[in-house]
């Protein structure tokens, strides 16, 4: 299962047509289905060598070619971070113009709706040294070392000399992430600044807290500062029941938190779940989340991992993004018991196909009150499908210790937003 967990991600394929019959191939994937395109690694950086060593070859990034329109002629102090410019903070041409996630939160907050009590801190200057021991340091974070790499960059490691704590903090080249293009109006750094601002508005026990923006308008690299969590779920051999029981708890309770404050993730799997410990689950990676309006979860865009895509997101219309968020929670719960996906193909064709139109496989032996959960996730019709709030009260789920509770937060933009539904009804 380890090298089935490098799937990439699908929006790099957009969408295939309704897979009622054998689903065509994706239109950005070049008429080229293979194991290959199962794979993490992206198109425009085919050697995978931005993930190998602490420092990219800087030339890859300083080529003629290279489009430094970011840095902003008419201001050239201003952070990337800062930039207002239409093509990269409004919405794609894969569906109607829709506020920006930024738009959106900036409203929130105006209206006194806020988690945090204390922001993300946002600092605009770099400064490069080096430590009594001779390792490297970025403004006071020390570096320890590379932890990990993701679709478009790296994590590493650093020390916060200040208060003593370890942080994981992403680092990403502006440069190269303004090359590539992840739909037609938006570059791979859309998805970074969208990350940002969802973050920025964050505040649960089971979301990873985003602690620092580093982003220096004279400096390529951009440092997002993220508490460290110890490990990485992984379910290769399948989990003991009452492990997954208490992972899927702080699952459940993190995606409701998300989804009562109008967040999609987009892309819930067991690599994007973290674990402390003390065996509590934080939900990371907020690369491909939006944001929605009111209580219109209709999203255009295709989510996250092709293994844990909803069949709804294969057909090539709008979908909900709440349903396809519990669709992915259904799949990470087969991961967890069984250690297999319950859909995978040979090739990304065939694993869309099977994911709309297979039946979910259910051991016999299996628990029964688990087994009925799993089929009420994987419904393939996103109306039937059970909702989060009811598979927190699902027997399986609540077990001794009762249905999953509310999150009550500083903002109360859930509370807010069902008592306003209340008097529109009445």
């Amino acid at each position: 299962m380890a090298d089935l967990t490098d799937i990439g991600c699908c929006s790099c394929f957009s969408f295939l047509r309704k897979p009622s019959v054998p689903a065509r191939q994706p239109r950005e994937a070049d008429g080229i289905l293979s194991e290959d395109l199962l794979k993490r690694q992206s198109a425009e950086d085919p050697d995978g060598s931005f993930y190998t060593g602490d420092d990219p070859d800087v030339s890859f990034y300083n080529g003629d070619d290279l489009d430094r329109s970011f840095y902003n002629g008419d201001d050239p102090d201003r952070s990337f971070y800062d930039r207002d410019d239409a093509e990269y903070l409004h919405g794609s041409d894969d569906g109607p113009p829709r506020k920006t996630s930024e738009d959106i939160i900036q409203s929130r907050a105006q209206n006194g709706f806020a988690c945090r009590e204390i922001p993300v801190k946002e600092t605009k200057k770099v400064f490069r040294s080096e430590d009594e021991n001779g390792y490297k340091m970025v403004n006071q974070y020390v570096h320890l070392g590379k932890i990990g790499s993701g679709s478009y960059g790296k994590v590493v490691l650093y020390r916060n000399i200040k208060d003593g704590k370890l942080y994981a903090v992403k680092v990403l080249n502006k440069p190269y992430m303004m090359k590539i293009r992840v739909v037609r109006s938006e570059t791979a750094m859309t998805d970074v600044l969208r990350e940002v601002s969802i973050m920025k508005m964050l505040n649960h026990p089971n979301i990873v807290n985003l602690v620092e923006v580093i982003d220096d308008p004279n400096i390529d690299k951009f440092y997002m500062v993220l508490e460290y969590v110890e490990g990485k779920m992984v379910c290769d051999n399948g989990l003991e029941e009452a492990t997954a029981r208490n992972y899927l708890r702080d699952i459940i309770s993190g995606l409701m938190y998300l989804h009562s404050h109008n967040v999609i993730h987009g892309d819930i799997k067991p690599d994007n779940l973290l674990v402390t410990s003390t065996g509590n689950v934080k939900i990371g990676d907020f690369s491909v989340s939006q944001v929605f309006e009111d209580d219109d979860d209709m999203l255009w865009r295709s989510p996250g991992t092709p293994v844990f895509t909803a069949p709804e997101c294969c057909q090539g219309s709008a979908y909900h993004g709440r349903a396809s968020d519990t669709w992915a929670v259904g799949v990470t719960l087969y991961c967890m018991i069984s250690g297999q996906y319950p859909f995978l193909g040979d090739t990304l064709q065939e694993t869309y196909d099977k994911i709309a139109n297979d039946p979910v496989q259910i051991p016999d032996d299996m628990n029964p009150q688990l087994a009925d959960l799993l089929q009420r996730l994987l419904c393939k019709d996103p109306g039937d499908r059970i909702t989060l709030q009811a598979a927190a009260e699902h027997p399986w789920v609540a077990g001794d210790k009762g249905p999953v509770p509310e999150f009550f937060c500083r903002c109360g933009f859930g509370r807010r937003k069902r008592n306003d539904f209340r008097e529109e009804v009445q």
